[in-house]
């Protein structure tokens, strides 16, 4: 029998959503808890995958004519203009994958790089990014998962290379004269592919270039057309061997290459099956960097089930027309996109008269029935009034997925009734207010998560996944344990064969982590009477104030960043003063009104020189201030978590500058070298008497 989505249980008890191992407590932890529902899947069970090929060769089985990979190509430049989706099935796929990996076989390379943040801008290379994901499983090779952002302060793009020892490089045109400037400092390289054709004089010119140097330049349809000629069958993979590099986010050091095997990703997509439910051939949307774990997971979930995966434009002005055009059944994305159509709903609903007294009372009406009884659908509001904001995402939507930064409870919900989809944050290894599921890079993203219908899940995460098991683990520095009623508290731990084998090359760091088979994550949790989850505080990113006071600066930033008025937020501290400050770039169509309301003049949320001026005025400040601590206040922030002090700026964190991680994590260090000026300038003015009516 072929692998298919396993629903929830009708009459499923959320009284008892995790159950503990009888005979594993011992002093200074829990015991070990598992899923209620599911137990835990044994990975020697005959219908259990342990390899990718397994992945594949089960949504091949559903239908090999069905759709898999698409794209919408160019049917215009002047002006610029997409056509309908196209597809290539999982015959096709099958077959490419093939000719790749038999060529590429006979060169004898053993790793290779697909360097995701750079082909992302090209659709075709998207696409066939995920061709030659699935050629290196064919073929029993490794895939080490990189980016372009490491620069000199982490990885340079040599110093990455290198670290994997990798050989064979693919990647766009615009790329291949960096490379070959790099030769003399990248002696594991051997060949550069082309996603695109390079033209005749281009690639005489770069090939002579290349012979200088030891290094032979192709074309991918070279590769493909080689391979062609003699295939062979797929060469036999193991459980155990490497599938994967995928280097983790580095948001306080170097990016450390957490090593993935077949089993490790297989069992994160074969766990992702339990609980949830969607239609045959369902479809993904996908824009997220496919060097992320998130992505990644959420890709091998739906190839297992023989679903397909739309490729967006690569333009993200035109995220909700590739939307539109698709109409997926899943839509795994980020905070900065759905606060977006969260703020475009509510300003559009939200009206005065009789359209927006509808539109409030059918969205309290949902939100009332939702939080009462888990129920997220009403027959009248959604034909009368959900219908037009579900369009906008294509109106197939039933399950929308965030990450890697925080996003407001109240958002979450929204999308639950507005869209009548599950709506889940899977933070990676981040404390979230009001998460709603767990995973990190090292576990192959999926930890726990919430269960659809949970009326009273909010501010969890949710019971461990059926592949894994969890313990609590006591931290006396900081007062959590074991112990502590009503709920034990601890650091988070977690085994499963989902969880990777190490780090590559760096044994410290995976000693510090994997201790005795277990993953430490570094976040601090609790267990409640249902056998939930939820993240408290972290045991790492603590500072202690000159008071004495110790603070996690990352859940502070969480906190204060569920709050509507933050699109960024960096947290400050300095072990010499008695109180944080931060840096706040607001999200322009909340400050906007703030602004205006403040100063008595209208101000446009796309007017940015005009906002830019506006937050330079110590009343508006003070107003954004204010509100950023009625936040703080609600989410029961101890005095000395509160921030005293805020520059305001509309100049974001970006990847290019190197203050956000490739998955939209802050980089601490340069957020802080970037604002040091400012930062100071706030440090020098000194405690405010009263936080409420000081003046900047």
């Amino acid at each position: 029998m072929p692998i298919t989505y396993t629903p929830l249980p009708d009459n499923v008890d959320y009284g008892k959503q995790s159950v503990a191992v009888p005979g594993t407590k011992q002093p200074g932890q829990t015991p070990h808890y598992r899923n209620a529902v599911y137990g835990l899947l044994d990975p020697d069970a005959p219908n259990y995958p342990k390899t990718l090929q397994d992945i594949f060769n089960n949504g091949y089985s559903f239908n090999p004519d069905a759709n898999l990979l698409g794209h919408r190509p160019v049917i215009s430049r002047s002006p610029l203009k997409f056509g309908p989706y196209v597809w290539q099935t999982y015959r096709e796929v099958d077959v490419r994958r093939r000719r790749i990996g038999n060529q590429l076989h006979k060169t004898g390379v053993n790793t290779h790089l697909i360097w995701d943040a750079l082909v992302f801008r090209k659709v075709r290379s998207r696409l066939l990014d995920v061709v030659l994901e699935w050629f290196a499983q064919r073929s029993g090779q490794i895939r080490a998962v990189a980016s372009d952002a490491f620069t000199a302060d982490q990885l340079t793009v040599s110093d990455s290379i290198n670290h994997a020892q990798l050989s064979i490089i693919f990647t766009t045109p615009d790329h291949i004269v960096t490379l070959l400037k790099l030769t003399a400092s990248i002696p594991s390289m051997k060949i550069i592919v082309s996603f695109d054709p390079l033209g005749d004089d281009v690639k005489r010119l770069l090939s002579s270039w290349g012979e200088t140097v030891g290094i032979r330049i192709t074309e991918l349809s070279e590769i493909e057309k080689y391979g062609e000629e003699n295939l062979i069958e797929p060469l036999p993979v193991s459980p155990d061997k490497v599938a994967s590099l995928c280097y983790t986010s580095g948001t306080t050091n170097l990016p450390k290459g957490a090593i993935l095997t077949h089993l490790n990703l297989a069992s994160a997509a074969y766990t992702n099956t339990f609980g949830v439910s969607f239609p045959q051939g369902c479809c993904h949307m996908s824009y997220l960097p496919l060097a992320h774990i998130y992505e990644r997971i959420c890709e091998l979930n739906v190839i297992v089930v023989g679903g397909c995966i739309g490729y967006f434009t690569s333009d993200p002005l035109r995220l909700m027309d590739d939307a539109q055009a698709l109409k997926p059944h899943f839509f795994p994305s980020v905070p900065r996109v759905l606060n977006r159509v969260y703020q475009a709903a509510m300003s559009a609903g939200n009206v005065p008269g009789a359209k927006g007294a509808i539109f409030r009372t059918a969205l309290q009406t949902k939100l009332d029935q939702l939080h009462k009884t888990g129920v997220n659908t009403h027959v009248i509001w959604d034909a009368l009034v959900f219908s037009k904001i579900r369009a906008v995402l294509g109106g197939n939507v039933l399950q929308v997925v965030t990450g890697s930064a925080p996003i407001g409870g109240e958002v979450i919900d929204f999308f639950k009734v507005a869209f009548g989809c599950d709506a889940v944050r899977l933070p990676g290894c981040a404390p979230l207010t009001n998460s709603d599921s767990y995973g990190a890079t090292e576990s192959c993203g999926i930890c726990t998560i919430t269960r659809s219908g949970d009326p009273t899940s909010s501010g969890t995460i949710g019971p461990p996944q059926p592949v894994l098991e969890i313990k609590l683990v006591d931290i006396p520095a900081m007062n959590y344990l074991s112990s502590d009623k009503p709920n034990p508290r601890g650091e988070l731990c977690v085994r499963g064969p989902n969880c990777f084998v190490g780090y590559y090359k760096d044994e410290k760091n995976t000693q510090e982590t994997l201790r005795d088979g277990w993953i430490h994550t570094g976040d601090v949790a609790e267990v409640d009477s249902s056998g939930r989850f939820k993240i408290i505080d972290r045991v790492k990113n603590i500072m202690k104030l000159a008071q004495g006071e110790y603070v996690a600066l990352q859940k502070v930033e969480n906190t204060y960043a569920a709050g509507p008025v933050v699109q960024q937020i960096y947290v400050h501290g300095d072990s010499l003063q008695p109180y944080l400050i931060a840096v706040v770039v607001p999200d322009p169509s909340v400050l906007a009104p703030l602004a205006s309301a403040v100063l008595s003049k209208k101000v446009e949320p796309n007017d940015i020189p005009a906002l830019s001026e506006a937050v330079k005025n110590p009343r508006v400040v003070q107003e954004v201030l204010n509100t950023l601590n009625e936040e703080a206040r609600r989410s029961g922030l101890a005095g000395f978590e509160f921030i005293k002090r805020i520059h305001i700026t509309m100049d974001p964190f970006t990847i290019e500058e190197n203050t956000l991680t490739p998955t939209l994590k802050l980089r601490r260090r340069d957020a802080y070298a970037k604002f040091k000026r400012e930062l100071d300038a706030l440090y020098a003015l000194g405690e405010p008497a009263n936080n409420a009516s000081f003046k900047l």
